[in-house]
């Protein structure tokens, strides 16, 4: 079987940001499956309309695409039951549900004032207009001035970070001892920051740290190269 997965990139092709492509490339890993990672950019909605998305994720598995990194995730779970499992069973399929809507709505906005202008460096010229023109229309304000204070923005990111600190002050991973699709839905934030640049958001003796090494650990020799150091 061919896999291969569409994955948003900068100007560089081998950066590869996306929190929401990195879940499914992690969930790939886990379940050790084979796969080809595609660079794809915002303006390139063309070459996603066999696919009948305009957003990345997108896997196509022997030419039949799936988009949506849940939909994405669900779908490994139920074709290949015989590896390794990404939640765990049905209660943990139901947690997990939680623990992406709180990336999506909690973490993510947190980060994004840190992250705008850092990923906008990173994109060719015809993306940088497009991420410009659609942020700053989605923020009613310049790039720019979206994060004024940076130091006080990551402040508000560790003190978001509260449960899942308290968390792993009990566990080495959110899946307990070993990682599972909710450790790879926040660790996708992580990759995200990383791979453009971003600030240093954790203190070294913060549990957090400790779980986000232990994670980088475990990704294979490709993806960690993909987040450039």
């Amino acid at each position: 079987m061919t896999r291969v997965l569409y994955e948003l990139a900068a100007a560089d092709p081998d950066r590869r940001f996306s929190p929401f492509c990195w879940r499914i490339r992690l969930a790939l890993e886990h379940k050790g499956l084979a796969f080809e990672g595609r660079p794809w950019r915002f303006t390139q909605t063309e070459a996603l309309a066999f696919s009948g998305s305009d957003k990345v994720p997108v896997l196509v598995e022997d030419g039949r695409p799936i988009a949506d990194s849940s939909v994405i995730a669900a779908h490994l779970e139920a074709a290949y039951p015989d590896r390794p499992s990404l939640f765990g069973g049905e209660g943990g399929e139901a947690l997990t549900r939680f623990h992406v809507a709180w990336t999506d709505q909690v973490l993510h906005p947190a980060l994004v004032p840190l992250l705008l202008l850092p990923i906008h460096r990173h994109l060719a010229e015809a993306d940088r207009a497009y991420f410009r023109r659609s942020r700053e229309a989605r923020f009613g304000k310049p790039l720019e001035a979206v994060c004024p204070d940076e130091d006080a923005q990551r402040v508000t990111v560790r003190r978001t970070l509260s449960p899942v600190r308290a968390v792993l002050r009990a566990q080495p991973f959110l899946g307990g001892q070993g990682p599972l699709y909710a450790d790879y839905a926040v660790m996708g934030a992580f990759l995200w920051a990383h791979a453009v640049g971003g600030p240093d958001l954790l203190e070294p003796d913060d549990p957090v740290e400790g779980w986000r090494k232990r994670m980088l650990g475990r990704m294979g020799e490709g993806s960690r190269a993909l987040t450039f150091g």
